[in-house]
């Protein structure tokens, strides 16, 4: 059995999408002025993906730390998506790409999916930290432009 760790949304997370569980508490919980909850993925290839998310007032701050790829994409759409479902909703989400020295387009297709909803809920969503092949990667498929037009022009980097 692979170890389960509390994640920003609450819920626990394995190393495969199919060995979910969950108990749907919510991300913000009763934790005082800031939030600090940390998701850490390992799976069986050898890659590993740490996302951490933080409360900065009404906006959210989400950190992965690793490759996404096929494999961790999905927990990565799961962390956005519990951020996004929520009954209070951040007013902006940042996700920084500092930590992510790889990233294949099932991330990618995570980010505007993600992007595509917050949009729906009026939310302010973010990229920060883009550099080196992450960020070639979204100039040469075009996405990039998705993301500058998103309200938050200054923030990708």
């Amino acid at each position: 059995m692979r170890p389960f760790t509390k994640c920003c949304c609450g819920r626990l997370h394995a190393s495969s999408s199919a060995e979910r569980l969950g108990d749907d508490s919510g991300w913000f919980g009763q934790m005082g002025n800031g939030l600090k909850k940390v998701m850490r993925i390992t799976d069986t290839s050898g890659s590993n993906l740490e996302i951490s998310v933080d409360q900065v007032g009404t906006d959210a701050i989400v950190r992965p730390s690793g490759r996404i790829n096929v494999d961790s994409s999905p927990d990565l759409r799961d962390c956005l998506s519990a951020i996004l479902s929520k009954e209070s909703l951040p007013r902006a989400i940042t996700v920084d790409l500092t930590g992510v020295p790889y990233i294949d387009t099932s991330g990618i297709a995570t980010l505007i999916e993600a992007l595509r909803i917050a949009r729906h809920h009026q939310t302010i969503f973010c990229l920060e930290g883009l550099s080196g092949s992450v960020l070639r990667l979204f100039e040469v498929t075009g996405v990039l432009d998705l993301f500058e037009a998103s309200a938050c022009k200054g923030k990708v980097s």
